[in-house]
């Protein structure tokens, strides 16, 4: 049997600790992004008799991992077994220890073996240890980042949230993260199916549908919903953006307006391509706003809103950066041409790329939430935008490959049209300067740092945890 012991101590005391591992959500903000990782089925949560079935992804192929757990104490440890998976044995527990002033360790202890015995731990057990050090790291760096976040706003009461586009990557990872922080996620969901069966609230912007009631007293609406921008623009395309934007923020933003009771904020999504192309010029939320597509989009997605503005609701719109997650999104398509060293800058490598790690976004959106002086636009983004060479430097630096492989703008140009020319060769280097001001602390400013966390890079000090083999 092989041992691996992670053990880290945090500023909060053990029962604030397995407080936010016993709720909603805290399996999926434990999972590292860089894992394809589907839970199939779920009974309870980690108390003794709770079961989980997961499919674990590993390219073309998946194994399921069936998870038991058995041992339990309130606030103290916990433990799961694996049912059926890739380990021969696999018993893993979760230990909360108090050492006092405030503080508690934080300790994983797991017990396993490979298949086929000492043959299984020759051939594969440095890398299995390897990737138990690399996910554990991150897992108790993302607990101590979560609480801290959650803990400054300790005092305010809980919320009841409604989330649009609670499906999509920006999406759930919300839900998972105001969940672990004690607020209660409703999201709109297109099934009535699964309205009636209490899983969210109905709506169909297509219809025109929406189930008000279920907004009536809510304190929050978060309106992240809208068709991918990704692909070519054909016009087809480029009407069900708009439209999906415009009907679904005027159906919403009405409803609101029209609720007796109605929620005390919104939250709309926007981008900074509000802006358009600008070169190097600063831009801040008081800057002019550009031309282009995008920026008519984002336009009417603001102006969407109005309904719930009219009716005294606080409004936020989100002006959202390139967002930083080896879990989805743009950055996920880069990193297999990058590890393939075909990665390179992008036409001139000049151009400002506004970026923000999801995880600072996520921040971003908790510290809108619940600041009630708050309103207005907001640029969601880091405070150091980079340039397309810088960013490409830094996930060559990230993955140990190469970026020799440019692609010059005639080819972006001839490959993916105006949609690739405004994504990938347009400039627009927006600041949070509103953020700033209004007290908000990043995690993570510098791109190495978001791109090492995401794709779970860390140098090796940080990987130094006990694992032994007997």
């Amino acid at each position: 049997m092989a041992t691996f012991i992670k053990r880290t101590v945090l500023g909060y005391n053990a029962q604030e600790v397995f407080a936010w591992h016993s709720r909603l959500g805290a399996f999926e903000r434990l999972s590292p992004p860089w894992d394809r990782v589907e839970i199939v089925e779920k009974q309870g949560g980690i108390e003794y008799g709770s079961r989980m079935v997961m499919k674990l992804r590993m390219g073309p192929f998946s194994q399921t991992w069936e998870a038991l757990h058995k041992d339990y104490g309130n606030g103290a440890f916990f433990t799961d077994v694996q049912g059926k998976g890739p380990f021969a044995a696999w018993k893993h527990t979760h230990r909360f220890l108090d050492t006092g002033a405030g503080e508690s360790a934080l300790e994983d202890h797991i017990e396993y073996a490979l298949p086929m015995g000492s043959i299984g731990q020759a051939v594969a057990g440095g890398a299995v240890a390897k990737m138990l050090r690399r996910m554990f790291a991150y897992r108790h760096l993302r607990t101590a980042r979560d609480l801290a976040r959650h803990q400054a706003f300790v005092s305010h009461p809980r919320l009841r949230v409604v989330i649009s586009g609670a499906s999509g990557l920006l999406g759930t990872a919300l839900t998972a993260f105001l969940r672990t922080g004690g607020h209660e996620v409703m999201p709109l969901v297109r099934s009535k199916r699964k309205a009636e069966a209490g899983e969210g609230i109905y709506w169909s912007p297509e219809s025109g549908e929406i189930d008000a009631s279920g907004l009536e007293g809510c304190d929050v609406v978060v309106h992240l919903a809208g068709e991918s921008i990704a692909g070519r623009w054909t016009q087809n395309k480029r009407k069900q953006i708009m439209e999906s934007r415009e009907k679904s923020t005027a159906l919403l933003a009405g409803a609101m307006a029209r609720c007796q009771s109605p929620p005390k904020a919104l939250l709309s999504a926007s981008g900074i391509n509000v802006y358009g192309e600008r070169g190097e010029a600063i831009l801040t939320e008081e800057s002019a706003l550009g031309e282009g597509f995008l920026t008519e989009v984002c336009k009417a997605w603001e102006g969407g809103t109005q309904a719930a503005k009219e009716a005294g609701i606080r409004v936020v719109w989100m002006r959202i950066g390139a967002v930083m997650t080896s879990a989805g999104g743009a950055l996920a398509q880069m990193v297999l041409p990058f590890k393939m060293g075909g990665g390179g800058v992008v036409g001139s490598g000049r151009q400002y790329m506004s970026w923000i790690g999801i995880d600072d976004l996520l921040g971003a959106i908790l510290h809108l939430m619940m600041r009630d002086d708050l309103s207005g636009v907001f640029n969601c983004v880091s405070p150091e935008p980079v340039t397309n060479a810088e960013f490409t430097k830094a996930l060559g630096k990230a993955l140990h490959r190469p970026t020799l492989v440019p692609l010059p703008a005639f080819a972006v140009k001839a490959l993916l049209g105006e949609m690739g020319k405004t994504l990938l060769l347009d400039s627009v280097r927006a600041v949070p300067q509103r953020l700033l001001e209004s007290g908000f602390v990043f995690e993570m400013p510098q791109i190495g740092d978001a791109l090492c966390f995401t794709l779970g890079r860390f140098d090796e000090e940080d990987l130094q945890s006990g694992v032994s083999v007997e």
